[in-house]
């Protein structure tokens, strides 16, 4: 079974040492996709929106887990990300420990004991969170640079003139 591997690094962090890091320890770079975020303005994370692009590649990577599909939105507005993909658990287990290592931030969830049949045996949650049984798919990819909007109300469509009559 094929696994995505998504973790959220601070923007401090040297995204180019770390694939590095994951190449020499055999990943493949077509399997390694860094994504940097690139904030509109000076906002708090919870008054942004994220582009389709970003949007799509959550909501399907996260399609059945909407706890964690909200954690890794939020942990993410402001911060990199680096996706390894990997061709089976064992393989993912890899990708994060050596993502771990080079600094990868927490993204925690609250277990419930149907999460906990899910982790594989030998594995803590520490360990097994980050790694989502899916494969790549070409549809749904962060791209290397994520963009995130304001929130605001802009205001009305259509000009009006001073009587309220559209123009």
């Amino acid at each position: 079974m094929a696994y995505t591997v998504i973790s959220v690094f601070p923007v401090t962090v040297d995204t180019e040492e770390i694939k590095k890091d994951l190449q020499e320890n055999g990943f493949d770079e077509a399997n390694i996709i860094i994504s940097k975020s690139n904030i509109e303005s000076g906002l708090s994370a919870d008054h942004y929106q994220e582009d389709e692009q970003t949007k799509s590649f959550f909501e399907y990577t996260f399609a059945h887990d909407t706890e964690m599909l909200d954690a890794y939105r939020k942990h993410s507005i402001g911060r990199n990300n680096v996706i390894v993909y990997a061709d089976g658990l064992e393989q993912a287990a890899a990708a994060k420990s050596v993502l771990n290592r080079n600094g990868a931030l927490e993204v925690y969830r609250k277990p419930t004991e149907d999460q906990k049949k899910d982790i594989p045996e030998g594995m803590t949650e520490q360990e097994y969170d980050g790694i989502i049984a899916k494969a790549r798919h070409n549809v749904y990819f962060l791209g290397s640079e994520r963009v995130y909007h304001p929130n605001v109300i802009k205001g009305m469509d259509d000009p009006m003139d001073d009587m309220g009559s559209k123009d």
